[in-house]
């Protein structure tokens, strides 16, 4: 039976592609889970739909990134964390609390999100990387205070 591919099927092929699989897989598997339609005219226009929908929807979140990008690299960020004699943290700073005090700003950012590439442990200044779309990467100017 030849079908096209609704998103990427791990060894049959790519969100797109026109290929041949046997019947029984795609009458029970493929075509119920909505994953491929048979290959028809009006297959072809659903998949072109789809496209283009998938693609207004990227265009949109990554515009959506940029804003967000623009509005962080404005802001400065503020952590205070109990410490000890020297500066050094009692725990570490991480990316909860760097959650909760750019949301008592404003911004809303999930903390999978926010990039440390190593725990902050001491007071001072840093500079944290946010991962706001695959190609929007946001610097945040964070500053830890002692309580």
């Amino acid at each position: 039976m030849e079908i096209i591919l609704m998103e990427d099927v791990p060894s049959v092929g790519k969100m797109g592609d026109r290929v041949r699989v046997s019947d029984g897989y795609a009458r029970n598997y493929l075509l119920p889970r909505k994953k491929a339609v048979i290959a028809t005219a009006a297959g072809l226009q659903a998949l072109e739909h789809a496209r283009h929908l998938s693609e207004h929807k990227q265009e949109k979140s990554e515009q959506e990134a940029q804003e967000l990008a623009q509005k962080l690299a404005e802001i400065s960020c503020t952590v205070v964390k109990p410490a000890g004699e020297g500066g050094k943290l009692f725990g570490a700073v991480t990316s909860a609390d760097i959650e909760g005090a750019l949301r008592a700003q404003g911004v809303a950012v999930d903390r999978k999100k926010i990039a440390l590439e190593e725990p902050i442990k001491n007071i001072g200044a840093y500079t944290v990387s946010l991962k706001l779309h695959p190609t929007v990467v946001a610097q945040l100017n964070l500053v830890v205070e002692k309580e």
